[in-house]
C-alpha cells in the first residue's frame, strides 16, 4: 500500500512531521506494509530536507537541471524522486469517493 501526503505537504507539514506520522502509523499497525511518499511540489529545498530526514520517496514537480541534480542525490542515497503522484487513489475521478476510501483502507488479512 502507498501512503501519500497531501499535495505540497512538505511545505506546511515538514519532513520531520511526515516522518513522525508514518512512524506512528507503523507502530499502530505493526503488520502493515506501506510505502510513504512525501509530496514536495516544486520546492527543491523541501526535497533535500526530506532526504536529510531519511525519507526515501518524494514527489518533485520541478524540471530541468534542478531535477537532474535532485535525481542524482536521490540515487546516491538509495531514495526515489518521483515526477508525479502515483494514481492509487484519485478522489476527483471517483464516482463514490467515500466507498473508494473505505475500499482502500479496508483491512486485508
Amino acid at each position: 500500500m502507498t501512503l501519500l501526503s497531501p499535495s505540497g505537504a512538505a511545505a506546511y507539514w515538514g519532513a520531520l512531521y511526515f516522518q513522525s506520522l508514518m512512524r506512528l502509523a507503523g507502530e499502530a499497525e505493526p503488520e502493515a506494509r506501506f510505502t510513504a511518499i512525501l509530496d514536495c511540489a516544486d520546492r527543491p529545498g523541501d526535497v533535500l530536507a526530506a532526504f536529510r530526514q531519511g525519507i526515501k520517496h518524494v514527489v518533485f514537480h520541478g524540471t530541468g537541471e534542478v531535477r537532474d541534480k535532485l535525481a542524482a542525490i536521490a540515487e546516491a542515497q538509495g531514495a526515489r524522486l518521483l515526477a508525479r503522484v502515483p494514481a492509487d487513489l484519485d478522489l476527483a475521478r471517483m464516482r463514490d469517493p467515500v466507498a473508494a476510501c473505505r475500499d482502500l483502507f479496508a483491512v486485508r488479512l
